[in-house]
Order: structure tokens, then sequence, then C-alpha cells
């Protein structure tokens, strides 16, 4: 800051110390001027000068460190009452942009907010006309047109759930209700509603859960069940899908373990990234990128640790590390 005061300053202290060589240099050139008492005022003139500055720098410079302090947000009690005319143009101007700001924030919150309300509510509306299509496709004599029909009738079932949840989760802290949460039905209902993907492709699931009960949110945790188990199913081909929980440390842990083509080793690092989609099946143009991005955002508020092994042609590993009660119990004394 000290070295921005002097630059500011500068042109200020330039003309300090010009009138100070002036008057050496008069005393030099003019023989009838003495020249040791005027270099003795000239010190003196200096050293008063010099005290005069860094008082003033630290006054001058108190309004201007809040500013550069300041962390952006809409609060200004951070900053000191402005002393000088042209600090009080700074504060005035930065108030005033601060309220214009504050008030089209608002306004974008509320817009945003009504876009949230009408795309649930579309969403929720969409639901009906796709209970009442599963209802008359589930009565189609053709055992093949019914299978095409319901996985395409899944994929946009898993969209709209995707897309359902993708809104709620910024606020799904407000939603969440912990509690000892069995494993075993929450499996059972996602793997009933995959069957008519699993059957045609000859996908089977292995089930064994020495860990039968996770503290979490059992409807979040269903959720990200659905990502996990979809991508499984979507990835094999006749082949088991391994369904494993054991406890180690007070910790549960899930493991999800299918025997698809996998993931390339330089696509791991960015599976969870908004968005991506693997190199692997590329031009199949089928992924949206979203469900393992959505998966690790629900994970975050439930404290699930959420990791994945994968090679290509050798399947993907999904691992679910649960929290213990005392995790918890230590995030809601923070």
């Amino acid at each position: 800051m000290i070295t921005k005061y002097i630059k500011e300053k500068r042109s200020w202290l330039c003309l300090l110390a010009g009138i100070q060589v002036m008057i050496l240099f008069v005393a030099f050139v003019d023989a009838s001027i003495p020249f040791l008492p005027l270099l003795y005022i000239v010190l003196l003139n200096v050293l008063v000068c010099t005290a005069f500055v860094f008082i003033r720098f630290q006054k001058e410079t108190r309004f201007y460190r809040a500013v550069k302090a300041w962390d952006q947000v809409y609060d200004l009690e951070a900053f000191d009452e402005a002393d000088s005319p042209f600090e009080q143009i700074v504060q005035e101007a930065v108030t005033s942009q601060t309220e214009r700001y504050r008030r089209e924030s608002a306004v974008s919150f509320r817009l945003l907010e009504q876009e949230k309300d009408d795309l649930l509510s579309w969403i929720h509306e969409v639901k009906t006309p796709l209970t009442a299509m599963q209802l008359m496709i589930e009565r189609l004599p053709d055992e093949t047109l019914r299978s095409q029909i319901m996985y395409e009738w899944l994929r946009i079932h898993h969209l709209l759930d995707q897309q359902l949840h993708q809104k709620r989760i910024p606020f799904m802290r407000n939603d969440l209700f912990i509690e000892d949460t069995g494993l075993e039905p929450i499996l059972n209902q996602e793997i009933r509603a995959l069957k008519s993907w699993c059957i045609p492709k000859g996908i089977g699931f292995d089930v064994s859960l020495e860990a039968e009960t996770v503290l979490t949110d059992g409807k979040w945790l269903g959720f990200m069940l659905r990502q996990l188990l979809t991508n499984a199913v979507k990835y094999s081909e006749a082949s088991d899908i391994a369904v494993r929980s054991w406890e180690t440390e007070g910790h549960v842990v899930l493991v999800i373990e299918d025997q698809g083509r996998g993931i390339d080793p330089k696509d791991l690092p960015r599976i969870f990234d908004k968005g991506f989609t693997s190199t692997l099946g590329r031009q199949e143009g089928a992924a949206t990128g979203m469900g393992l991005y959505l998966t690790k955002q629900v994970a975050e508020p439930l404290l699930i640790d959420i990791r994945a092994e994968s090679a290509p042609g050798k399947g993907t590993t999904f691992t679910l590390t649960f929290p213990r009660e005392n995790d918890f119990v230590r995030l809601a004394g923070q």
C-alpha cells in the first residue's frame, strides 16, 4: 500500500523536493545568501515533510484499505466512514452500485424461483400421462414391441427424474431427513424399476448386504442409486451387476460393480464433472453427462464419499462410504 500511496502522491512529493533543491541552488549561486543555514532549514523541511507524509499515509489510506479488503458482498458495513470529499465520492458510487445490484439480484432471484417452480410443476404434470402410458404399454400383446416402448418410456422417465432433482439439489439441505435407512428396500425398488432394461440385455443382480442399514436420507439415497444402477445397466451386456455392503471402522461401505465396457483411465478424473461424457462410445450420443454429476452433488450434503475404479473392457466399480453418526453431530455443531 505504501508503494501505491507514493505513486499517487508523487507529483506533490516531486514539487516539495523541487522547492528544496531550488532553495539550495539559489543559496549556492548567490554568495550574499548564507548556504549552511539554508541547508539546515532544508533538512528540517525534509524531516517535517517525511513525518507529514507518514501521518497522512495512515489517515488517507484507511478508507482505501477497507475498500481493498472488501469481500465484494452487498454488506457495506466493512467500510469506514469517508473523511475526505474524494472518499465520499467513492463511497457514494459504491453504495449506489451495490444498491442497484441488490435490486437486480432480487429480481433475478424471483424470476429464477418462478422458473424453477414452473418447471417442477410441469414435470409433475408430465408424470401423470407417463403413468397412464405405462399402464397402456403393459397391456400391449406384442412382447417385443412392449419391451422396446418400455425401454424408451424408461429413458424419458429417468430424464425427467434427473431434471426434477437437479432443480431441487440447491435446496436439498432444507429437505434432508437423516435416519437409519434400510438398503434392501431401496435397492429392490430401483432394481425392479429397471427390469424392462435388464431382461432384454440378459442382465441380473447379485445383491449381498452384510450391512443392511445406513445413516442417510432414504429419498436422496434412492436417487443416487438410481443413477449408478442405470449407468451400470446402460453400459453392460449379458452379465451380473454385483451390489455388496459391509461395515469397516464404523463406516458402511456399499459397492456397485458391473462387468460393462468400463471407463478410459484418462476419463476417470472427470466423470463427476457437469456435462462430461466418456470418450468411449461417444458416437452413441445417448449420454447427457448429468447422472454422475448429480450423484456427486447429492453425495456431498449427505457426507457420502463416492469413488470410482474402472478399466476399459473390465467394468466399473463405484464405492460409497457412508458417514458415522458422529460426523453428522460434528457438522451440526459447526
